[in-house]
């Protein structure tokens, strides 16, 4: 997995009206937990940019007051009206303890019922999965080359090595659906 550097300061006082007085000069209250403690910190709002608006997922690596920690980023909370962030919650990671992460699935091959008028339709766009940080990928391969009209693959049909997969084994991940314009070509009769 890919790393994003984060640098943080402590947060000295604790409470909704410090974290609103935060929030006011562009910073998001954080807590990185999962240590031997929790910390307390705040990270100036722009520097989110590179690991939240984007499709991957990363490791964080912390610097807060100097020291470093690596951690994933567990929990965002939103502002409902804005949309600007109000809070992060990251999880310490150990290099030999399982952690559970969403990563994203990436399509790959050219489908034969997409090139006979098939729609492909991703169901899944990101799928959990538990093991050590350093088995985790950065994305999930599906190749779609044999996936013909009416067909699907499904999460049991996935494989990772040395990784869980959590999301419902009978779950469909891509499928390609029949259009009207191939129902119709299938049912009109053959010209001569």
């Amino acid at each position: 997995m890919k790393t994003v550097a984060l640098t943080g300061e402590s947060r000295p006082t604790l409470g909704t009206k410090d974290a609103r007085a935060l929030r006011n000069e562009g910073k998001v209250p954080c807590v990185l937990y999962g240590g031997k403690e929790h910390l307390h910190f705040f990270v100036y709002a722009p520097d989110f940019k590179a690991l939240v608006y984007t499709p991957n997922t990363y490791k964080v690596q912390l610097t807060i007051e100097g020291k470093k920690h690596l951690a994933i980023l567990q929990d965002m909370q939103f502002h409902p009206v804005n949309e600007t962030i109000i809070h992060a919650d990251f999880l310490a990671i150990d290099e030999v303890k399982p952690v559970v992460l969403s990563i994203p699935i990436k399509v790959a091959g050219i489908s034969p019922g997409v090139r006979a008028g098939g729609k492909l339709i991703q169901k899944i766009q990101r799928i959990k999965v538990r093991s050590i940080v350093g088995n985790i990928p950065d994305y999930v391969e599906v190749n779609i080359d044999a996936l013909d009209l009416g067909q699907s693959i499904k999460v049991k049909e996935i494989s990772i090595p040395n990784v869980e997969i959590l999301d419902a084994q009978e779950n469909a991940v891509i499928s390609v659906k029949m259009t009207r314009n191939v129902v119709k070509e299938e049912a009109a009769p053959a010209k001569k």
